[in-house]
């Protein structure tokens, strides 16, 4: 039979003061309800002075002591003296953040992240997904259950939004929670988060305007299935319109069956060498870097060469600076937005008004176009 709130609570209580502290997770294990249920309980609890918060764990208040800097932390009457006011020091605080990998792309959003909450005096833990479905929620969880008090959450959405009957779990996680490199469509209850994002679409546009400056009338957009390209496919498809380009010819339609790294390289250079040979295609937007560079040794090797025949600006810019011959690239500003999605968080759990007292905020941050000869 499912125990009513006050019941649960009770229990807690009970078991606290009985034992004096208490892990969280263990907490959970015993009475056989999920972190997140215990974490809204223990966030209650700790508002009304009944029990003391730490870093995964709980403890009772004894009789006619004052609570703790750390309990105070969790109450809204003690965030402003624990955690200082907006923008500034955060100290005790633990943000946790989820993402599919801490390399490549990730590593300076990670890095941005880092540095912002280490710099007012919090303490950044990491949840990694591997892209696995589900994982992301579990990770979440975790996160939650191990003390941190927020969460950066890039979940592993296939397109960068959720897809039917996905991700409204995201906006009903007990603390407050910053979208960092996702986004939601109107309507969704995902898309009530705070949210801070790289704006790959006019990322792609710029590309585009920059290869129409040199002269290129028929540019073709490539990029393999990543939760970027619905967004780049946006902005370039939107450019070529506004600037009145001719198209270039359509992306190949896919087969049956789900194709394999090796197929699907394979045909982004099929695509390509018809697209310049046959459509009259002389410059192309590729995402990625690594695609890229291996994409160009392979197109000279059928008679394209790059780029007399073929102007190349790729879409990340990891390592497209290291390529023999250096390669244009567009170039999100990760570190940044590491930075202000853990800013935007900070300021939300530090201020000494309720977290939701100030509206929500979606920022999108411009890319950059970095050329190179």
């Amino acid at each position: 039979m499912r125990r009513h709130v006050n019941q649960r609570q009770a229990q807690v209580l009970e078991l606290v003061r009985a034992r004096g502290s208490v892990r969280v997770a263990d907490l959970a294990r015993e009475l056989g309800i999920s972190p997140v249920t215990l974490r809204r309980d223990i966030e209650a609890m700790a508002a009304r002075g009944e029990i003391q918060r730490m870093h995964g764990a709980i403890s009772r208040v004894d009789p006619g002591r004052a609570p703790s800097a750390g309990s105070a932390a969790s109450t809204a009457a003690g965030a402003g003296r624990a955690r200082g006011g907006r923008g500034g020091a955060a100290e005790g605080l633990v943000v946790g953040m989820v993402v599919p990998t801490t390399e490549y792309y990730y590593a300076e959003v990670v890095r941005g992240a880092r540095e912002a909450v280490e710099a007012r005096g919090a303490r950044l833990t990491v949840g990694l997904t591997r892209y696995l479905q589900g994982e992301d929620r579990t990770q979440a969880d975790r996160l939650l259950s191990t003390g941190a008090h927020g969460l950066l959450l890039t979940p592993n959405w296939e397109t960068g939004s959720p897809g039917p009957g996905e991700g409204a779990w995201t906006a009903e996680l007990p603390v407050p929670t910053v979208l960092v490199e996702r986004w939601a469509p109107p309507g969704h209850p995902a898309a009530s988060l705070d949210r801070v994002s790289s704006d790959h679409a006019h990322g792609a546009a710029r590309a585009v305007q920059h290869l129409v400056e040199q002269g290129h009338r028929r540019i073709a957009l490539a990029s393999r299935a990543t939760p970027t390209t619905a967004r780049l496919r946006a902005g370039y498809e939107a450019a070529v319109s506004a600037l009145g380009l001719e198209p270039a010819p359509p992306w190949p339609p896919a087969g049956p069956g789900p194709l394999s790294d090796a197929d699907m390289f394979t045909r982004t250079l099929d695509y390509l060498c018809e697209a310049v040979t046959a459509g009259g295609v002389t410059a192309a937007l590729v995402h990625s870097d690594t695609d890229a560079i291996m994409l160009i040794p392979r197109l000279q090797a059928r008679g394209v060469r790059v780029p007399e025949d073929l102007a190349v600006i790729t879409y990340d810019d990891e390592v497209a600076g290291m390529a023999d011959v250096p390669l244009s690239a567009v170039a999100p500003a990760k570190h940044e937005v590491g930075a202000r999605a853990a800013a935007l968080l900070l300021d939300r759990l530090s201020t000494t008004a309720a977290p939701d007292a100030a509206p929500r905020q979606h920022l999108d941050l411009l890319p950059r176009l970095t050329i190179r000869s």
